[in-house]
């Protein structure tokens, strides 16, 4: 008979968790365009990404997606104005074997 008893409260402590979770949802954030400035302007207040996305209403991936972005446009940045500088571009990868169609045409083009 205790046993039956024990069952039975475990069962409904169950039922009621799961009813429990399941009324009580996560908001749902739309992730289609999140305002990156805002975003970055936030972290750079010296909010954490928890708070910037909460604030926002977005999500903490969507968060870490914008650090990132801005993370590469300024790198970029950086690499370009290093550029500018020293007025020298990168040099460019092999695109494969060299021809000697392609070899012909840059040959009579420079002067000498």
């Amino acid at each position: 008979m205790v046993m039956k008893k024990f069952a039975l409260a475990a069962a409904s402590a169950m039922l009621v968790t799961t009813i429990g979770f399941v009324s009580n949802p996560r908001p749902a954030y739309a992730a289609a365009k999140v305002d990156c400035d805002a975003v970055m302007n936030e972290l750079n207040g010296g909010k954490h990404m928890k708070e910037v996305a909460k604030d926002l209403s977005t999500t903490v991936y969507q968060v870490r997606k914008c650090k990132r972005m801005a993370q590469a446009a300024s790198k970029a940045e950086t690499k370009s104005s290093m550029q500018a500088k020293s007025g020298k571009e990168p040099p460019m990868a092999p695109m494969g074997g060299s021809s000697p169609a392609m070899a012909a045409p840059a040959a009579a083009a420079s002067p000498k």
